[in-house]
């Protein structure tokens, strides 16, 4: 298939959704698929550039900034990001692409307009990726209240949903939100998991051996610190174990919080843990080898289901998780269920603290644990099976068609058949 793949995000950003999409189209291209990256570029000083990266075709298009800006700009960029992707796509080579299917990664919830233009110009199906669902979460975080503006952000997302086939969100408890009144042209909901392609260990620049957590057992966070992840807790859960020199905490990456925890760390003087900055997506396998376990925190305000990249990631590295996470998330289960680490759903550090003692005695006794890390992220969260999900997806959508055509048309030689006979003296 001829596949177009849009997103706001794409390397070289390191957040999980560029990942996860560079992740997906080097996927499709191995299955033999002929796929385009649109992304998103506010950093360009033209207006587009074409580059071809691991088979795959990369158009990147100017933009409105939309990332580190205040709310009010962002909102704005976001509005005409649409609108400026497909004028600057125009001046591509690829303005009249015929496409088999569209493909798009939200967030950001304001790409519909785009897909909309391309899909119909193409008569193709499009599959809507949707990794969170806003504004409903941030209602739930109490960032937002049901106004103005919350109603404003629900239309532009109910218009994604209109524009797509089909919407794959990440955990079954996620089909709960569109399980209403549906109609014969309301899209198919499917699950589809998150996913990360096989990555190898090539090193990494942070070398925790030289470091003043050198022989603990390492806590590792990496990914983004925002207000979503709620990671005071695991602030507080690191001063509570100051007292054990065996264990320590390390935290990487970025993010609206993360200046802040850093200046709390430094007040409580936690010399048990140390902070560093993003690092590259392909340095990460090589810090998660000199670490022990994975950090996983959601806040407790959240009512959707989440199931981080960070978690598949630390899967992937054979790392146990320990998570505080919000009540009723499907990934408690799974954490549980599997047995890849423990998990509360109290937000109480000391519940966490009590976690770490068990978890860290299992580390030693259960030696199966680290293999069922491995395997769960093979069997569940690989690049290869969310790849045949949506182009199989796309490919039913077409077969959908093609016999609602046929039908269509038996239909109308019955008629012409019955007009004729009736005009029959």
């Amino acid at each position: 298939m001829r596949l177009a793949l849009i997103s706001d995000a794409f390397p070289p950003l390191r957040s999980s959704g560029a990942v996860q999409l560079r992740d997906l189209s080097r996927e499709l291209v191995r299955q033999g698929h002929e796929v385009t990256v649109m992304v998103a570029s506010p950093e360009l000083d033209e207006d587009y550039r074409l580059d071809v990266l691991d088979g795959v075709q990369v158009v990147r298009l100017r933009t409105p900034r939309t990332k580190d800006v205040n709310y009010v700009r962002r909102t704005l960029g976001e509005f005409l990001l649409p609108f400026a992707m497909l004028r600057h796509l125009k001046k591509t080579k690829l303005a009249q692409q015929q496409w088999d299917g569209i493909v798009w990664y939200s967030p950001s919830i304001f790409l519909g307009p785009l897909v909309s233009v391309l899909k119909r110009r193409s008569k193709c199906p499009s599959y809507l990726i949707l990794r969170d669902i806003f504004p409903e979460w941030a209602v739930d975080m109490g960032l937002m209240g049901r106004g103005l503006p919350y109603w404003f952000f629900r239309a532009v997302a109910k218009y994604q949903y209109s524009v797509a086939n089909v919407i794959g969100v990440q955990t079954a408890g996620n089909l709960e939100y569109f399980s209403g009144a549906r109609s014969a042209s309301s899209p198919r909901v499917k699950v589809l998991h998150n996913w990360l392609a096989d990555a190898s260990d090539i090193g990494c620049s942070i070398k925790i051996a030289e470091t003043s957590l050198a022989g603990r057992k390492i806590f590792v966070y990496a990914g983004n610190m925002g207000i979503a992840q709620g990671m005071g807790i695991l602030i507080d859960l690191a001063a509570k174990l100051l007292h054990r020199s065996d264990i320590g905490f390390l935290f990487v990456g970025r993010g609206s919080d993360a200046e802040r925890l850093r200046e709390d760390a430094a007040a409580r003087g936690l010399n048990n843990l140390m902070f560093f900055d993003e690092i590259d997506p392909d340095e990460i396998p090589g810090l998660y080898a000199q670490c022990d376990v994975g950090l996983v925190a959601l806040d407790p305000r959240h009512k959707s289901h989440n199931i981080p990249g960070k978690f598949l990631s630390y899967m992937q590295s054979s790392l146990p998780v320990l998570a505080s996470i919000n009540p009723g998330n499907d990934l408690v289960n799974l954490i549980r269920d599997k047995g890849v680490g423990a998990v509360c759903i109290d937000n109480s550090s000391q519940s966490l603290e009590n976690l770490v003692y068990k978890l860290v005695d299992q580390l030693e006794s259960d030696v199966q644990m680290k293999e069922r890390c491995r395997l769960l992220a093979k069997e569940m969260f690989s690049a290869r099976a969310a790849a045949l999900g949506v182009v199989s997806s796309l490919e039913m959508e077409h077969e959908s068609k093609s016999a609602f055509s046929r039908s269509a048309e038996w239909t109308e030689q019955q008629s012409d058949r019955i007009s004729a006979e009736e005009a029959t003296p």
